[in-house]
């Protein structure tokens, strides 16, 4: 049986790295006593799986790891269990039974949603005209970095949604293994089209969920699969 794990990632944990979560989980799954399964040979180990690392520094409402058990357990009652030993910080939202024909978190990602704030905002352009006319070009060309190299790529056809709140920028982006596309270097490239220094120090990202396709319909990678109710 197969379960997939919606949880938080909130405060001061937003600065533990993606290794001390997984370290942090597998600790949680004894203490909870939750009878996940183990891998086969000289050195086993818990079968768990995460969605797309956090970058550090970010805060989530809708992170995701999968898991095997070796019995069934009420979800609601993995839930509890689940938080009476978590740490501030890193909520348990839900626990839910996967399909047999599931894809592991990983692997379905497609697209993720942000919420990008600002600890000081702009207040020249207008935000959302700003945003305007930068999504009416045909292309917004960024110089993306990684640790191997440097090149030019055109993200236009990865920003999917956008509105622009208050004081506030969501955003709904093209994420997985191929294309990934994070949310600062969106506003790296709206802040350079309009000439407005950009320090990413000064913004604040949230990421809200991880979706997958379904039908041809983004959908939550929370809507996969079951509550078990015992």
């Amino acid at each position: 049986m197969r379960v997939r794990i919606r949880f938080t990632k909130e405060g001061n944990v937003k600065y533990i790295g993606h290794l001390d979560v997984m370290r942090y989980f597998q600790k949680l799954m004894r203490r909870a006593k939750i009878p996940i399964a183990y891998s086969a040979g000289m050195s086993p180990h818990q079968i768990l799986s995460f969605a797309l690392p956090l970058s550090i520094g970010e805060e989530s409402i809708g992170e995701y790891a999968d898991i095997e058990l070796t019995g069934s357990v009420d979800s609601a009652k993995a839930v509890n269990d689940l938080m009476s030993h978590s740490t501030p910080g890193i909520r348990i939202l839900s626990f839910r039974y996967l399909p047999d024909k599931a894809v592991n978190a990983m692997a379905s990602v497609e697209a993720a949603d942000y919420e990008v704030s600002f600890r000081e905002f702009p207040e020249s352009p207008d935000l959302s005209s700003a945003f305007s006319q930068m999504m009416d070009e045909p292309e917004i060309t960024v110089l993306k970095k990684t640790k191997k190299s440097e090149r030019l790529i055109d993200i236009r056809p990865f920003i999917f949604a956008w509105e622009v709140l208050d004081r506030s920028l969501r955003l709904r982006l093209k994420c997985g293994s191929v294309d990934n596309t994070k949310p600062e270097l969106v506003v790296k490239a709206l802040f350079e089209k309009h000439d407005i220094p950009f320090d990413p120090s000064v913004l604040m990202i949230k990421r809200l969920d991880l979706l997958t396709v379904d039908n041809g319909t983004f959908v939550s990678l929370d809507e996969i699969g079951r509550d078990l109710v015992t």
